[in-house]
This record gives structure tokens, C-alpha cells and sequence, in this order.
């Protein structure tokens, strides 16, 4: 059975910086695309960034460019999101999902995690 859990989400302060985490189990996650995601409140599930499989390139949106940074450790078979300078429009449930292809397509991402809920206050 292939599981993702998310770790790491929680209260933080407006300037503040997380780490998140997503631990595979099942799979083997440097066989797959990874992506962040994020789902904030009536709002659209959309990319936070992602890993390609080597971990040779990331991919960010133009407008978190600069604050996040997605990256592997293979050994624990996780992969990580950091986050720094919080905003509480960063306020969402995060995901992480694993694809066979890189993209930002998020139909074409098979495995999912149940999130994390990371709160932003200002």
C-alpha cells in the first residue's frame, strides 16, 4: 500500500519560516516526480513547487519563487518543502503527490497525501 504523509504544518507568525515533509511508504520517491500543492480555504488546490526525479531541477511559480524551496533525501525516502518570510495568504492545506511525469499537472499526479495544515497569523 502506497502512502504519503505530510509532516511539519502548524501555527507560525507572519516572517516565520517551516519546513514540511512528505515520507513515502510503498514507493520509493526517487522514482518519481514530486510536487507541493496547496488548497487554501474556497480557494483552487494549486502548485508550491516541485522535484524532478533526480532532484536536478525544481520548478516554482513566479509568485513563490524566492521563498520556497523543494528538495530530496532520498535516504528517508522523503521530500521536503521549506518555506520562509510567511504570509497569511500562505495559510492552506499542503499536500504532496507523486507523479511519473514532471509536470504540474495535477491529474497526472498518482499518490497523494491527506495534508497539512499550515496556519499563518499576521
Amino acid at each position: 500500500q502506497v502512502q504519503l504523509v505530510e509532516s511539519g504544518g502548524g501555527l507560525v507568525q507572519a516572517g516565520d519560516s517551516l519546513s514540511l515533509s512528505c515520507a513515502a511508504s510503498g514507493i520509493t520517491l526517487s522514482n518519481y516526480h514530486v510536487g507541493w500543492f496547496r488548497q487554501a480555504p474556497g480557494k483552487e488546490r494549486e502548485l508550491v513547487g516541485r522535484i524532478s526525479m533526480n532532484g536536478a531541477r525544481t520548478s516554482y511559480p513566479d509568485s513563490l519563487k524566492g521563498r520556497v524551496t523543494v528538495s530530496r533525501d532520498n535516504a528517508k525516502n522523503t521530500v521536503l518543502l521549506q518555506m520562509n518570510r510567511l504570509k497569511p495568504e500562505d495559510t492552506a492545506v499542503y499536500y504532496c503527490a507523486a507523479s511519473g511525469f514532471e509536470t504540474r499537472s495535477q491529474h497526472l499526479y498518482d499518490y497523494w497525501g491527506q495534508g497539512t495544515q499550515v496556519t499563518v497569523s499576521s
